[in-house]
């Protein structure tokens, strides 16, 4: 009874998975190279199959092209990502950006499995070097709160200057590169 017990909750879990991933349309894993960087918080990656997905980083916003502190966030995210190979773990989409993903860089194998792995998370190390900031959720300050916080008390890029607007300050003023 027990086994067919197990049974039946493993063939639901696979159901429920396959329907959710049906619904959403979201792709799985993947591995990819940066071949563009597009602001602080936008790649474009080549696939495996030589097509190009734009990737907006989950979690976070960084300023503007225009904005300050724009060319030093889009600098940052070309230093930790362009040309190398990266995993983008897609959660989402939203209505300017075809795919939101947690990305991590590759690195190569160094035990005798042979497979790589991936370093820390590009959202997170850009808030972390004060390059983005924590997006707010619905109901409280976002994932990377903490890693705002320490960037700001450290005066780290953005927060720097301390009179710098803020990036959802100045997109919610229509703030729009030409």
């Amino acid at each position: 009874m027990k086994l067919f017990l197990a049974a039946v909750l493993l063939l639901l879990g696979t159901l429920a998975t396959a329907q959710t991933s049906k619904n959403t349309g979201f792709e799985a894993r993947f591995e990819a190279r940066v071949m563009r960087v597009v602001d602080g918080a936008t790649l474009v990656v080549r696939k495996a199959d030589k097509t190009e997905q734009t990737v907006r980083l989950r979690h976070i916003d960084a300023p503007q092209m225009c904005q300050p502190g724009g060319p030093q966030s889009q600098q940052a995210l070309v230093n930790l990502a362009l040309g190398n190979d990266v995993q983008v773990r897609p959660i989402g989409r939203n209505q300017t950006d075809p795919l939101v993903a947690a990305v991590g860089v590759l690195v190569p194998a160094t035990d005798a499995s042979g497979e790589a792995s991936t370093s820390s998370d590009l959202s997170r190390r850009q808030v972390e070097q004060g390059h983005a900031v924590s997006v707010l959720l619905r109901h409280d300050t976002g994932p990377l709160v903490k890693e705002e916080r320490m960037a700001k008390a450290l005066g780290r890029g953005l927060h720097a200057s301390g009179g710098a607007q803020a990036v959802r300050d100045f997109k919610r003023r229509g703030g729009r590169c030409p």
